[in-house]
């Protein structure tokens, strides 16, 4: 009975992580959003590091991440995050990492634009309960709203920056570059 007991304080130790991991990640949204600078800066661990894949982005240590939100915030005006999917894959105790979509809708200097979002996080438990240890954004699109029809038929998606540059994903995947090399350069069925 002891190990049956064992057992289920495990799993609830699990889904109880499970359920700070997403708050942590929903409170990263709306606190970007509502600038709310003291509680974003809670959300990161004392080393945590932020950066994109693109490399525009990359920050280590709490205060480097403030000062580069600070650089993001002088050009970007009201925006709306929102969260879809969370993948959590727990490592121990008191690490795991996660993937999160999203989308946001943004005033980026002086233009209404749209961005398509995936994070590539790692959270680890402090003494302050989860936090982010990495995290790693990405862009399937960050447009103009008036680029965004037809977006997806072009390499060149991130019009974040003066020159359009390429998506971080889903082309650069590993699974994705396989299976249409596979598909599309391989054998065909008859």
């Amino acid at each position: 009975m002891a190990g049956t007991l064992a057992d289920l304080e495990t799993r609830i130790a699990r889904l109880e992580a499970e359920s700070q991991i997403r708050q942590l990640v929903a409170h990263y949204s709306f606190d970007i959003d509502d600038r709310r600078i003291d509680q974003v800066r809670e959300l990161f661990a004392p080393d945590a590091v932020l950066r994109s894949h693109d490399g525009v982005m990359h920050a280590e240590g709490v205060d480097a991440i403030m000062a580069q939100f600070d650089g993001r915030f002088a050009v970007l005006g009201p925006g709306h995050h929102v969260m879809h999917d969370i993948q959590i894959d727990f490592e121990s105790d008191h690490a795991a990492r996660g993937r999160v979509s999203g989308h946001a809708e943004l005033w980026r200097n002086g233009r209404m634009m749209v961005a398509a979002i995936r994070y590539a996080d790692r959270y680890c438990r402090t003494e302050r309960g989860w936090k982010f240890a990495e995290r790693v954004i990405g862009f399937l699109y960050y447009v103009p709203v008036e680029h965004y029809a037809g977006i997806l038929g072009r390499p060149d998606r991130n019009h974040a920056y003066a020159s359009p540059m390429p998506a971080d994903f889903p082309e650069n995947l590993p699974d994705w570059q396989s299976y249409h090399q596979g598909r599309f350069h391989g054998p065909r069925e008859t």
